[in-house]
């Protein structure tokens, strides 16, 4: 087997709430994704999806992707999409870094592995646990008062983990915490995620502030080493998210005791094979995770559903639903939120159609 063509898509998805907003003012209407296509002389064709959370929270952009893909893609034509570890080490060759430029490549070859050997790719990533996986829900950054009044629309949808948009004036995001904390109901669980939006001073006056709630504090700070510090100055359980981008951060993270939590984002690691091994990984250290990525529709929530559902629910922290959050649908048979919980596709590969009257044209071609 081997591929023939690689098309790249645009995709606008607008948001149901109109505009997600999260640390130092950031804030996203309609979220440019990508859609890759990777056609085979087979007649197989595998999907993946690469959407950015904008041009500024994470070293990603959209149209980064597109050019990205134009670069790599020329040297990838030829190649068995099935061999998923030399392709990989072709890519790193071929392109330098830019993970997120190769992640929905890697997925595109994942859903084509399933399809010929006619398993899903959950069963392929390790195998599936149970009939389903927790999800959380995030809480768009508004005045206090707003933010706790979402948790009781949330938790009618079936959800009982809220991860709470902070990371802006301390005194307004302790607050913000409390009055989240105080409507939470036995059973739930609340992550205070400031998104890097702390400088140390100002996360050490929060934690110290919010030290008689039952909340986790993720990714305070910018860097790991500010992460750190707030770490070693409170007892609330902790997440690791923007500075989780490969295995040798994780091994200094579990051997600096950094963590409890960490968030796995699949483009940040280039696809779904390197974030199996940064799940396998975890799961050998017994530490808990957060399976997602940084956005996307149906496609992204269909690979994020795979890796999760494969993961040993004991160290599955929880997951995302990306898809519930917006307006526009790419592909049928992707997964579905059902009371805050949802499950992997049983169709052989990622387990979707692509939508092509929503996809329309290419915007990259390459044979």
């Amino acid at each position: 087997m081997k591929i023939e063509r690689i098309l790249v898509y645009q995709v606008d998805l607008p948001l149901h709430e109109g505009t997600y907003s999260w640390s130092g003012g950031k804030s996203v209407d309609v979220f440019d994704s990508n859609i890759v296509a990777i056609e085979t002389d087979t007649g197989h064709v595998g999907y993946g999806e690469c959407c950015p959370l904008g041009p500024f929270y994470l070293p990603a952009y959209a149209a980064g992707v597109r050019s990205g893909i134009k670069e790599l893609g020329p040297h990838l034509i030829g190649m068995d999409p099935t061999r998923l570890l030399p392709l990989n080490r072709f890519m790193d060759r071929a392109l330098k870094g830019h993970a997120y430029v190769k992640s929905p490549i890697d997925i595109a070859c994942w859903d084509i592995l399933g399809q010929v050997s006619g398993q899903p790719i959950c069963e392929l990533l390790g195998g599936r646990y149970g009939e389903d996986f927790v999800l959380y829900r995030a809480i768009s950054q508004q005045e206090p008062e707003a933010m706790a009044d979402n948790v009781a629309g949330y938790r009618s949808e079936g959800y009982r983990r809220f991860q709470l948009k902070v990371g802006g004036d301390p005194n307004v995001d302790i607050e913000r915490i409390r009055q989240v904390a105080d409507r939470l109901e036995d059973g739930d669980k609340l992550v205070a995620d400031a998104n890097t939006g702390w400088l140390m001073h100002e996360a050490a006056r929060v934690v110290r502030a919010v030290q008689d709630i039952d909340v986790y504090i993720e990714q305070p700070c910018e860097t790991y080493d500010e992460c750190l510090s707030i770490r070693r100055r409170t007892s609330h359980p902790f997440v690791l998210d923007e500075n989780i981008n490969g295995m040798d951060v994780l091994m200094r993270g579990y051997a600096d005791q950094a963590m409890d939590v960490v968030n796995i984002k699949i483009s940040k690691f280039g696809g779904l094979t390197k974030a199996k091994l940064a799940r396998d990984l975890c799961c050998e250290l017994g530490i808990a995770m957060t399976i997602e990525d940084s956005w996307g529709g149906d496609i992204t929530t269909a690979a994020i559903a795979h890796l999760a559902h494969s993961t040993p629910p004991e160290l599955l922290f929880t997951s995302t639903d990306f898809n519930s959050y917006v307006t526009v649908s790419t592909a049928e048979g992707a997964p579905q939120r059902n009371n805050g919980r949802m499950s992997a596709s049983l169709s052989p590969g990622m387990g979707i159609i692509p939508r092509m009257d929503v996809l329309g044209k290419p915007e990259v071609e390459i044979s």
